[in-house]
């Protein structure tokens, strides 16, 4: 099939316009039904994910119903009349998405490819914190190499963003000249580390092909001081083979036939896939990041609004919700 047919068959490749139209989609990505208090990606309120910071306001006088662990004891006993700190929640965070356009993405069975559900998963994610009044910015990678935005707020930004990811979608093909390339993960990982210094919530949308040790020591480090979720991208067909003895695979151009009929070749193909994913599983789980599968075999922002809403709270003392600081680092 041409590539300017192929272009034209959904969910082979996105384009702006289909990025631009999940804005709506996007402001109904909420933690609501849930948890009142608010979303995970806009980060604006209190939420499951590392709460914001908090700046000092002023100290007055107790009033009724103040609760009492913001009393400041050393005013108090100096003024001998119960005072307390009042403090605003800090407004200005900022949302850091890491989106991967490899070729390994460029694979899908049913209704898109898995390139095609991360550029959506983005594009969700990020006018979802531009309505929050946040910050927006993000790192797009393929085998080759990796555009940046810095987070801005600000619509042009969001633009800006999914243009390097509609550019990216679209350069991806078989006989292209595309040499897969495993490191481009951790490149493109430790290069949002150094972006995400303090409070950033960090969205990590990718199949996670090429996953080590090196991973996991750069996800945790940002963890420690940052909000970080990982959107796991995956298609049914990679973990659960057809029956037949033959298989054919598409990439909107070309098609080939796989013997996967054999007992040991599926067996094999379903042995690498689970590896690979209850790895990612396992060294995220030791490190407190939230995984969330999402399948190329489903529409995403339904997707994305019913994997948010599982993921875990914690409380501190008393039973109010705490900020799950501890958690990720």
């Amino acid at each position: 099939m041409p590539a300017e047919n192929a272009a034209a068959v959904p969910g082979v490749y996105v384009d702006l316009d289909e990025l631009i139209a999940l804005e709506g989609r996007g402001r109904r990505v909420s933690f609501l039904p849930r948890q009142p208090v608010g979303s995970l990606l806009s980060g604006r309120y209190a939420s499951r994910m590392r709460g914001r910071g908090l700046n000092f306001e002023e100290i007055r006088d107790y009033r009724s119903g103040d609760d009492v662990r913001s009393i400041d004891w050393k005013v108090t006993a100096r003024l001998r009349k119960p005072h307390v700190r009042v403090f605003n929640e800090e407004r200005d965070r900022q949302g850091l998405l890491v989106i991967d356009q490899r070729l390994t993405m460029f694979f899908g069975s049913r209704l898109a490819m898995k390139s095609v559900t991360a550029a959506q998963a983005a594009a969700v994610a990020a006018w979802r914190i531009l309505a929050a009044g946040d910050r927006v910015g993000g790192i797009v990678f393929n085998d080759r190499d990796l555009a940046e935005v810095r987070p801005q707020r600000s619509r042009r930004n969001v633009l800006q963003l999914l243009g390097h990811v509609v550019a990216q979608n679209r350069a991806l093909g078989v006989g292209r000249g595309i040499a897969s390339d495993p490191v481009m993960l951790n490149r493109t990982l430790d290069r949002a580390r150094r972006l995400a210094l303090h409070d950033t919530t960090v969205i990590i949308v990718s199949d996670f092909d090429g996953a080590d040790a090196t991973t996991r020591q750069i996800v945790g480090g940002m963890a420690a001081h940052n909000s970080v979720v990982a959107l796991l991208v995956h298609d049914p067909l990679q973990s659960d083979l057809p029956p037949s003895a033959r298989m054919t695979v598409t990439d909107g151009e070309l098609q080939i036939m796989l013997e996967v009929g054999s007992g040991s070749v599926r067996r094999h193909i379903q042995e690498m896939t689970e590896a690979r994913l209850r790895s990612v599983f396992a060294w995220t789980r030791e490190i407190g990041v939230p995984v969330l599968p999402l399948s190329a075999a489903e529409d995403t922002a339904p997707q994305l609004r019913r994997l948010l809403g599982r993921l875990p709270q914690r409380h501190g003392r008393g039973g109010n919700p705490q900020a799950p600081g501890a958690s990720l680092g």
